[in-house]
């Protein structure tokens, strides 16, 4: 494992050359955060747009009634509906998106299927920007290149930041903006060290620790 101190696109550089399978990989990125999951209040989560986009359409779906649904086509909504939709999913619809947003008012009428979204980390969270009246600047925010990201239980957030067709200047940028806004969201009752470590690496290729990574966001 090659280790890189404040070097980030010397890393990207080397992850790209690197690459090797017959596919576009995308470029991943694993940050080892000083926190304790197992705190509620220690649990990092959020949103966060990529400058540059993630390489591929994000699709969303939005579930709501009347003009909403219009703003929502308009905005370029993969799926639109109300109730008719809600039926649909019941009966075993498969929803194939990435993103499902609503209006406050609707959301109590989504819960017959709030089981089938949550499985799918798909429900509507307002903390994402999900449950909304404005639906036309969330659906463009998201296919924009809004990800989400967490902690799992080991304290550790996953994510993507693009492919390895991506101009390295552009990966750079998906990975400092993500790195800043994890730290934007440093919890308060963590004093230690913050970032212990951040990996990146293509689909198949090996990882690559970059060290001191506050002192470059």
């Amino acid at each position: 494992m090659s280790t890189y101190n404040n070097d980030f696109k010397q890393c990207l550089e080397k992850i790209v050359e690197s690459a090797s399978a017959k596919f576009n990989e995308s470029v991943d990125i694993a940050v080892n955060l000083g926190v304790d999951s197992r705190k509620s209040e220690e649990q990092v989560r959020g949103t966060v747009v990529l400058p540059k986009g993630i390489g591929k359409n994000i699709k969303v779906a939005v579930f709501a009634q009347d003009k909403y649904l219009l703003e929502a086509e308009k905005a370029g909504a993969d799926i639109t509906g109300g109730e008719d939709l809600i039926e649909e999913i019941k009966k075993g619809r498969k929803l194939n998106v990435d993103w499902c947003i609503t209006t406050p008012d609707f959301m109590a009428k989504i819960t017959p299927i709030a089981k089938v979204l949550g499985a799918k980390g798909l429900m509507p969270n307002p903390k994402f920007g999900t449950v909304t009246s404005n639906i036309a600047e969330a659906t463009k925010t998201i296919k924009s290149g809004q990800i989400k990201f967490r902690t799992d239980k080991n304290g550790v957030i996953h994510g993507k930041l693009g492919s390895i067709k991506f101009d390295i200047d552009d990966l750079l940028e998906n990975l400092k903006a993500f790195l800043k806004v994890i730290r934007d969201n440093k919890p308060a009752s963590v004093k230690g060290v913050y970032f212990k470590s951040v990996f990146l690496n293509s689909t198949m290729g090996k990882a690559h620790k970059i060290n001191k990574v506050e002192d470059i966001i």
